[in-house]
C-alpha cells in the first residue's frame, strides 16, 4: 500500500502537478518541521514561497532571509529524499541532509559552523547534554542489523539521533526527514509532526528513556493525519479506518 504511495508521490513530482499530494506535503513538511525549530513563515507564506517564488508580507512585518532560505532548502531536501529514498542510511546521506538545509544561510558564513558536516562544539537539546558524533555509526549499525523496520524502530531511532545531535543545528529537521524517509522505504505510513503538538513531541524526546509511550503516541497521531491527507487524493490506497501501521 505505502508503496504504491511512494509511486504516486514520485510521479506527482515528475508531472510537476500542482495541487496533489505531493505539493501539499512539500509544503506542510517544510512549514511545521522549520516552525517546530522557530521559523516565523507561516504556512501560507510557506505555500506563496513554494508555488511562486516569491514572498507575501503584511505592512510593517519583516521576515528572516534565514527562514526564506531554509525553506526553500527544505524543498530540495525533500526532493533529494524522494530520489534515495530506498537507500540505506549513512553518515554521508545524514551529511547530505544538512548540506542541502543549511546551505547558503547564515550559518554557513560561521567560521566555526560545519555545514554538511558534524559539529566541532558541545551542543544541548534544551536542558539535557548530548553525545559526540561518533556514536552516529554504531546507531546506524544498531538499525541496519534488524531484520524488518518497524514504526516503534523509526521513532526509537529518531529519538537516539536527536539525542545525539550531531550536527551544530538542524538536527531536528534532519532527524524527521529521515523519519519520513525510512516510513516510506519500509512501507509504512509516514508522519509529519504539527508545531501545534510540538509540546508534546518534544515532551516525548526528554521522557523517551523513562516513558516510550508520550513520542510513540505523538508520532502515531501524525500518522493518522497524514493517512487522512494521503486518502483525501487517493482513496484507492488508503481507506478511512484502515490500519496504517
Amino acid at each position: 500500500m505505502k508503496q504504491r504511495l511512494l509511486a504516486r508521490l514520485l510521479e506527482e513530482k515528475e508531472m510537476k502537478l500542482k495541487g496533489g499530494l505531493y505539493h501539499r506535503t512539500q509544503i506542510k513538511l517544510a512549514y511545521n518541521s522549520n516552525r517546530i525549530e522557530g521559523s516565523h513563515l507561516s504556512e501560507e507564506q510557506t505555500r506563496y514561497i513554494y508555488e511562486t517564488n516569491t514572498i507575501t508580507m503584511e505592512p510593517n512585518e519583516a521576515a528572516s532571509v534565514d527562514d526564506i532560505i531554509e525553506t526553500v532548502n527544505h524543498f530540495f531536501c525533500f526532493d533529494y529524499m524522494l530520489a534515495n529514498v530506498d537507500g540505506e542510511l549513512s553518515e554521508g546521506m545524514l551529511k547530505e541532509f544538512h548540506r542541502l538545509l543549511k546551505g547558503r544561510t547564515s550559518d554557513e558564513r560561521k567560521e566555526w559552523f560545519r555545514v554538511g558536516d558534524y559539529k566541532t562544539r558541545p551542543n544541548m537539546v534544551g536542558d539535557m547534554e548530548t553525545t559526540a558524533p561518533s556514536e552516529v555509526g554504531k546507531l546506524l549499525s544498531d538499525y541496519h542489523d534488524k531484520e524488518k523496520v518497524t514504526i516503534e524502530d523509526i521513532v526509537d531511532f529518531h529519538h537516539r539521533f536527536e539525542s545525539i545531535h550531531p550536527f551544530q543545528d538542524g538536527n531536528g529537521r534532519v532527524g524527521r526527514i529521515i523519519m519520513f524517509k525510512e516510513c516510506l522505504k519500509h512501507d509504512i505510513m509516514p508522519l509529519i509532526i504539527d508545531h501545534e503538538h510540538k509540546v508534546f513531541y518534544y515532551r516525548g524526546l526528554k521522557e523517551y528513556k523513562r516513558e516510550k509511550g508520550y513520542l510513540r503516541d505523538t508520532c502515531l497521531s501524525a500518522q493518522d493525519q497524514y493517512a487522512a491527507m494521503a486518502a483525501y487524493f487517493y482513496p484507492d490506497i488508503i481507506q478511512p479506518g484502515q490500519d496504517i501501521n
